[in-house]
């Protein structure tokens, strides 16, 4: 069975149009493929052929192999980030709620997340070059984290919000690389515990007497 019947028997539809567009064949092999082997150590013809098409398609969507590698990146990006709209309609209204829910949740990704560790960061580490397409992708969704982590802990009364927003940053990052680094029994593991007690121990700014 090819590539693209695979897809569509996935869709769960038989229907006419409902086998997978070659864009998003292309999208789904390169984050496999990326993430299973390495960005380096993957060429256009390996994704071309694992998306059952051919390489003047891939060309059509993506004009690079960098500007794949950068939508690739785009695309998981956009996928972590709608765990804050997500936490927000959970919590509504709580942020230290959803500050504790994002590092339970992260510090389960991180300790599930095998050998390979984290996407974004694999790829930082990949790709030096300041002006690679990618960069500016892995760079903007690491400051969009800082900046809600920085938000949440403000709008959760926490002292000194800007710097317990640096912690819990600075430890998932950590986390990451120490988990690829050392395995399934690293400390990184644990991290979502660890930043649970932080946030337990974290002063509250004293409210304004009415």
């Amino acid at each position: 069975m090819s590539r693209a019947a695979t897809y569509k028997k996935e869709s769960g539809s038989s229907g006419p149009g409902s086998v997978v567009p070659p864009r998003e064949r292309i999208l789904r092999a390169a984050r496999e493929l990326f993430y299973a082997r390495g960005i380096r150590a993957v060429s256009v013809d390996d994704i071309a052929e694992a998306a059952d098409t051919n390489k003047m398609t891939l060309y059509r969507h993506f004009e690079s192999k960098d500007r794949l590698v950068a939508e690739y990146l785009r695309s998981l990006a956009r996928d972590a980030d709608a765990m804050w709209d997500e936490l927000a309609r959970t919590h509504p209204n709580d942020a230290l709620a959803q500050l504790r829910a994002f590092v339970e949740r992260v510090g389960a990704i991180i300790a599930q997340s095998g050998d390979r560790g984290c996407a974004l960061a694999n790829a930082a580490v990949e790709l030096p070059e300041k002006d690679h397409p990618a960069r500016a992708v892995i760079e903007e969704h690491k400051r969009h984290q800082r900046e809600q982590l920085s938000m949440l802990c403000s709008a959760a009364g926490l002292e000194n919000p800007e710097r317990i927003a640096d912690e819990i940053f600075l430890l998932l990052e950590g986390a990451r690389v120490n988990v690829q680094s050392v395995g399934g029994d690293s400390p990184g593991t644990r991290v979502g515990e660890m930043l649970c007690s932080l946030l337990r121990s974290a002063p509250r700014k004293a409210r304004a007497s009415a």
